[in-house]
């Protein structure tokens, strides 16, 4: 499976394209994108745009995964913006007929440590594990979009005879307990 995981900003989004499953993935691409401060928003948008198609139509992913929007009550603005940059990105995708996912941080990064609340810097070394790189990708946004992707590949390519196994062993170990 070929996912390209993104983190969407207006100044920076970043990109990753992993392929594999969630026993061995490994990086095909990776880098951000970025729009000019000083033209209007819809010019920075449509910028971001064309640059996701043009990924997209060279990437040819199965899945594009990307983060869940998050923002703070004090920071409403932010997350009108981040809807906008969302909203481009998902247009692109479904222009290309790839389907998109989202998955909010904290399933992310369970995903990828067993912990949802996760730092920065565990997110990070286990990116550089998975992957097999030599150190951590920079700038985080590029870190952040690897980190979807992965997830990506963990929750769609987990065989489901290993999930059954799993909640059997966990009913039984229930049970076995006074």
């Amino acid at each position: 499976m070929r996912v390209v995981g993104i983190d969407p900003g207006l100044n920076i989004t970043g990109y990753g394209v992993v392929e594999g499953d969630a026993a061995s993935a490994r990086l095909i691409e990776a880098g951000y994108l970025s729009s000019d401060e000083r033209d209007s928003m819809p010019a920075r948008i449509k910028t971001i745009y064309d640059d996701v198609l043009a990924i997209l139509h060279e990437s040819k992913p199965d899945a594009v995964a990307i983060e869940e929007l998050y923002s703070h009550y004090n920071h409403p603005r932010t997350a009108i913006i981040m809807g906008h940059v969302r909203g481009a990105i998902m247009l692109a995708a479904a222009q290309c007929g790839v389907p998109v996912m989202s998955y909010p941080a904290t399933t992310v990064k369970q995903s990828l440590t067993g912990n949802g609340h996760a730092s920065k810097s565990q997110m990070q070394r286990m990116i550089e594990a998975m992957l097999g790189l030599r150190k951590a990708p920079e700038p985080a946004d590029v870190a952040d979009a690897l980190a979807v992707a992965l997830c990506h590949l963990n929750e769609h390519t987990k065989p489901h005879a290993s999930r059954k196994a799993m909640k059997i062993k966990k009913a039984a170990r229930k049970i076995e307990r006074p």
